[in-house]
């Protein structure tokens, strides 16, 4: 947007918001209900990850709007740089992982027809993320969605109360006085009380019975997340920065997630639809937020996203076609790795001659109040 477009990175980071909603609505759309052949006919979207991340990622998201408010130009741009550069290094890495993985699977699959006992060695590089489980049942997990779909409209009760940065909501509030602030702190004990409920219910303790396959050797690295619950730890921190990042960028936090999902051993596949449902909860909750905190230009935001919502549908089949034509989920994971790669150079480029063009007209470059 900033190169496109011409726009300043905050007003990009506000219209990204509402792109990445319109792209992920239309993936999401797809992938709740598109089976998983490698899991019995069960969901793409994992709904037990999904759960476990997305609160510490909404209040993330909540930190990281009022960041994209306070902190200068300058600061955004080298924080989105160091970013997109770690996610570009452990995606690629993951790809090539999955890569030889895929190769390993079509030379066992080659063999099988040489001999049956070829069976027990295909069954010993398919690993849950977190340990064994049964068959899951094929029926549309509703209950979880609801739960998922509660916990945004808490978060949302928040933002409505609370109002925009001028003080108008349900309620009327002093702009940025002690009531704004103490109602934005409400976030904090809400993001704690469903994180530690979701991680102590039994429905998600054994946790996600992952579809994803691993080598032999990639069990030794999974043996940390076999079950404990301090390890379960991790993934709402992650998801934490990941919203904290989303908010400042507007990105909607999903890059960040996939090289961590990926790297614990998550199908491409799976971790492409999981990451595009968090993101969809993130996002939306990024561009009501930017909206209340008084943004300009609405219309022509959410016309970009209906343009995103197209041409999300458009390379979803094309994805489609091409994965389905090599069989190597693994082009997802390079395909956005070269995305994040192209973003660097050019974000990167076009930020320092920002940065520049601000120093030279000697504009102030220091941090900003929120309100």
């Amino acid at each position: 947007m900033t190169i496109v477009a011409g726009l300043d990175l905050k007003t990009a980071s506000s219209f990204s918001a509402f792109m990445v909603t319109g792209g992920s609505i239309a993936n999401v759309g797809c992938n709740l209900f598109v089976r998983n052949p490698k899991a019995g006919g069960k969901t793409m979207i994992d709904f037990d990850l999904a759960l476990l991340l997305e609160p510490c990622m909404l209040l993330g998201v909540s930190v990281g709007v009022i960041c994209n408010l306070v902190f200068p130009n300058w600061l955004i741009t080298s924080l989105f740089a160091v970013f997109l550069a770690w996610s570009t290094v452990k995606t690629f890495g993951n790809g090539v992982h999955y890569w030889r993985l895929e190769s390993e699977m079509v030379k066992i699959r080659e063999s099988r027809r040489v001999g049956e006992d070829d069976e027990d060695e295909i069954e010993s590089v398919k690993l849950p993320l977190l340990g064994d489980c049964d068959e899951r049942p094929k029926r549309f997990p509703w209950m979880k969605l609801g739960v998922l779909v509660v916990i945004w409209l808490s978060y949302f009760a928040v933002y409505l109360l609370r109002g925009n940065k001028y003080g108008e909501g349900i309620i009327s509030i002093e702009p940025c006085g002690i009531t704004y602030w103490l109602l934005s702190s409400t976030q904090i004990p809400l993001t704690l009380f469903f994180t530690l409920w979701i991680c102590l219910s039994d429905n998600v303790q054994g946790n996600q019975c992952s579809d994803h396959h691993v080598s032999v050797k990639d069990v030794e690295d999974l043996r940390s997340y076999d079950g404990g619950r301090a390890n379960k730890c991790m993934f709402p921190v992650m998801a934490l920065l990941a919203g904290v990042l989303g908010g400042v960028f507007g990105i909607g936090g999903g890059m960040l997630i996939s090289p961590l999902l990926l790297q614990v051993g998550i199908a491409p596949e799976v971790t492409a639809a999981t990451c595009s449902f968090m993101v969809l909860f993130s996002s939306t909750m990024s561009a009501i937020q930017y909206l209340l905190l008084g943004m300009e230009h609405t219309g022509t935001a959410c016309l970009f996203a209906i343009l995103c919502f197209v041409a999300s549908l458009v390379g979803l089949m094309v994805v489609q076609k091409v994965i389905t034509q090599f069989g190597r989920a693994s082009i997802i994971v390079f395909s956005v790795g070269i995305v994040m790669a192209l973003s660097i150079v050019l974000m990167t480029s076009y930020g320092a001659l920002d940065v520049w063009n601000d120093f030279v007209s000697g504009r102030y470059m220091g941090f900003k109040l929120p309100c």
